[in-house]
Order: C-alpha cells, then sequence, then structure tokens
C-alpha cells in the first residue's frame, strides 16, 4: 500500500503552542498545553497512520483577541516563520523528519518509504506575511520553501479569509516573483478577486486545504469555478477534516461531521476536475482539536476511513498518490 500524503499540517506551529510531537499521543494529552483542542498529531501517529510525506507550513500568527501573542507587522511574522523554520531543521538533525525541495528528493524518499523511514517534509508558507517583500523571496526559497499562500486573513499582499479584497501592488509583485522561481501558489484562503489575478501571475496552483463553497458558504471555500481552475491548470485540491467546513451552520454542540458528508466535497471536486485532483489536506490540530474534527474519529490515523466512502479504485490516489504524481511534477 502506498504512503499517505497530507497536503497541509502546521506541524511547526504546534510545536511553538508548547506541543512535542515527538512524544506517543497519550502522552502529550496528558498534558497538552493547547486548551480545549485534543491533540490528533504527533510523529508517532503519522506513522502509524502511513503518512509518508506531507506539506509542512511556515505559518505565523497574526495578533488576535484568541492569540495575542501574535504579529502586529512583518518583522514579527518573520519572527515567528523563522522559529519554525530552526524548528524544522532540528527535527530533521534528530532524524523525526526529512526536509525535501525537489520532486526528485520526493521520489526517492517515497519510493523507499516505510515506517522505518522519517516523514518527509516540503516547506509551505501560508500567509505571506513573514516576506520584506518580493526581494527577500530568494532567501526563502534557498531555505526550502516551495509554496505559498499569500493570504490567511488579509495580510499586505492579498485579501483572505473574512477578508475581501485583491492583491496588493506588493502581492503582484510577490507572484511574478514566485512564478519566476518555480514557487507553487497555494489558493487556499485567498478571497476571489485575490485568487483570479493570482492565477493570471502565477498559474501554477494548488489548494491545500479547501472543502467547497457548494456545501458551506463564505469565501474561505472554493467555488465551482475556482475549483474547475485550479484542476484546468493541473493542480489538486485537499480536502480539510473540519465540521464546520463540512457541514454548513455546524455548531459545537452538533454532532460531528460524518466522513461520508466529508466525501461529498471529494465526489463533488470528482465532478468538476477528476478524482485524480483530489487529496488530503487535514490541517488537523490546525487551530482546531478533535472536538470539531469527524465524528468517530479518535485520532489522526482515523482520517483514513474516508477511503472507505470512496470508490474503490479510486483510494489510492486520495490516499497520497494524487500529490505524490504532482508534487514529482512540480517541485
Amino acid at each position: 500500500m502506498s504512503a499517505v500524503f497530507d497536503a497541509h499540517l502546521d506541524l511547526a506551529f504546534n510545536a511553538a503552542l508548547g506541543r512535542d510531537l515527538t512524544q506517543p499521543l497519550p502522552l502529550l494529552r496528558s498534558h497538552d498545553p493547547v486548551a480545549h483542542q485534543t491533540a490528533c498529531v504527533t510523529f508517532g501517529e503519522l506513522k502509524r497512520a502511513g503518512v509518508g510525506a506531507c506539506f509542512g507550513t511556515l505559518f505565523a500568527a497574526p495578533a488576535s483577541a484568541d492569540f495575542p501573542a501574535g504579529y502586529e507587522n512583518w518583522q514579527g511574522a518573520r519572527r515567528q516563520a523563522l522559529a519554525q523554520l530552526d524548528q524544522y531543521r532540528h527535527w530533521e538533525d534528530s532524524e523525526h523528519i526529512r526536509l525535501l525541495s525537489s520532486g526528485a528528493e520526493l521520489k526517492e524518499h517515497l519510493d523507499g518509504w516505510d515506517d522505518q523511514r522519517p516523514l518527509g517534509v516540503v516547506l509551505l508558507m501560508e500567509g505571506a506575511d513573514p516576506l520584506r517583500d518580493a526581494d527577500d523571496l530568494p532567501f526563502w526559497h534557498e531555505a526550502g520553501v516551495r509554496l505559498i499562500g499569500p493570504a490567511w486573513g488579509r495580510t499586505r499582499y492579498a485579501g483572505g479569509t473574512d477578508a475581501p479584497g485583491p492583491l496588493t501592488d506588493r502581492g503582484r509583485d510577490l507572484l511574478i516573483a514566485m512564478r519566476d522561481l518555480n514557487i507553487t501558489l497555494d489558493a487556499s484562503h485567498l478571497d476571489d478577486e485575490s485568487f483570479w489575478e493570482a492565477l493570471e501571475l502565477q498559474p501554477q496552483v494548488i489548494a491545500s486545504h479547501s472543502n467547497s463553497r457548494a456545501f458551506v458558504p463564505g469565501n474561505r471555500h472554493l467555488s465551482d469555478d475556482m475549483a474547475r481552475a485550479i484542476t484546468e491548470r493541473g493542480g489538486v485540491i485537499g480536502l480539510v477534516a473540519l465540521s464546520s467546513f463540512i457541514r454548513a451552520g455546524w455548531k459545537e454542540s452538533d454532532t460531528r461531521a460524518s466522513f461520508a458528508q466529508w466525501a461529498e466535497h471529494a465526489e463533488h471536486y470528482a465532478g468538476l476536475g477528476g478524482w485524480d485532483r483530489i487529496g488530503l489536506g487535514t490541517d488537523l490540530d490546525g487551530g482546531f482539536g478533535l472536538e470539531k474534527a469527524l465524528d468517530g474519529m479518535k485520532r489522526y490515523s482515523d482520517v483514513l476511513h474516508l477511503l472507505d466512502e470512496v470508490p474503490e479504485n479510486e483510494r489510492e490516489g486520495v490516499r497520497g498518490q494524487n500529490w505524490r504524481r504532482w508534487a514529482e511534477e512540480h517541485l
């Protein structure tokens, strides 16, 4: 059976919150420093699930009522991202992960992958505020960043989730520089206006973690036209394991969304662009825990129950082969 590929895991951000991902999951849960978000992800748990590779984020969190320690300016965002980069390098030195920066490296890693190998990680910057400007991009490319999502909420580069608007002048310069350095556009979180402009400047695009707006309204999710545009350009879309992104109007007091409902998003996307353009982008432990994940989930490895809801001949693709094929061709 092939390795699982998850296109969105906030590994270093969780370490910055005080979680030790090298611990067994029961031990981490016994003293989890993050309140009200039961952890699902550790390196051991990813290995248990058969995850061979992922896009691991550099995610700088802006200041908010929920996260007052977040950044107030690009310098603060840069400090967070640099600290997370150091964390990934420390994990690599400790042989918990292997940083991958090319399609050839990823192919070699997964061709010989078994559960004795470390997790392969390709760096994805989620929200571009750690960049001073487009001239700063070569530094991050040299550090291994191969995908960038310009937005989270609004950034200095683009309109984003619940913050509509176009690319800024700085954002346009960034997209052109990304195209020149072969850094892929991650369209997740981009507002519609920014999305369409960004595709004109950098057509090499994926959506690492985006469910369908056909089921859940709002600019955090992809419209059918956006999903088609990504798949027509050869991109893959990752499915998020968050109940409120699966079932419209979901609240914490409700029964969690089901795997069958999650699979409805996959089936809808497949109808737009084909099953070979669908994969995992779970975002587990990315600002939510088990309480908001799928009904019946108890740990990360349970996400594979999604495959039971997928046509049998498409399961290997959704499990990881679709992302692997894309990454080997484009990184």
